[in-house]
């Protein structure tokens, strides 16, 4: 399901979920530490996998836009653990855009579908930068249409 974001350039309300987005995998064995648990510093990969195919549907990861133009990187992150994955768990990563005017904000759930719980959530700031590396104080509007269409 898609949400549509509020018409101009408003920022989406925290509750707003823009262009949900989910991918579902195992853990695998070399995600996990001598105890069997996935290691924290794992979870930002599952992220990016949501987060990655999220930018791809909207043809903000790569080409015309980004990449050429401008450039998003990672300003702040944050991850707040809830329940263990484990080898062999089933998961499921959603992400979506929770605001865009000024950085674009992605928010993350990480949900352990072998044990029906949330295993984390968390979100990624994203600020542009133009082509000269500068950073942009809004997020151009060529970014903000593609959000919004």
């Amino acid at each position: 399901m898609v949400a549509r974001a509020p018409a101009g350039p408003e920022r989406a309300a925290r509750g707003v979920r823009l262009h949900e987005t989910s991918v579902e995998m195992d853990v695998p064995f070399h995600h996990v530490d001598a105890l069997r648990i996935v290691w924290h510093g794992n979870y930002p990969k599952y992220f990016e996998a949501a987060g990655m195919k999220l930018l791809r549907g909207l043809r903000l990861d790569g080409g015309d836009l980004i990449g050429t133009r401008y450039r998003l990187v990672v300003i702040e992150s944050s991850i707040r653990h809830g329940f263990p994955l484990r080898y062999a768990d089933r998961v499921r990563v959603t992400g979506w855009i929770s605001e865009y005017e000024r950085r674009l904000t992605l928010r993350y759930e990480i949900w352990n579908l072998t044990h029906d719980r949330r295993a984390a959530h968390g979100h990624t700031r994203l600020a542009t930068l133009d082509e000269d590396g500068q950073l942009r104080m809004a997020t151009p509007p060529e970014i903000v249409e593609r959000i919004t269409r």
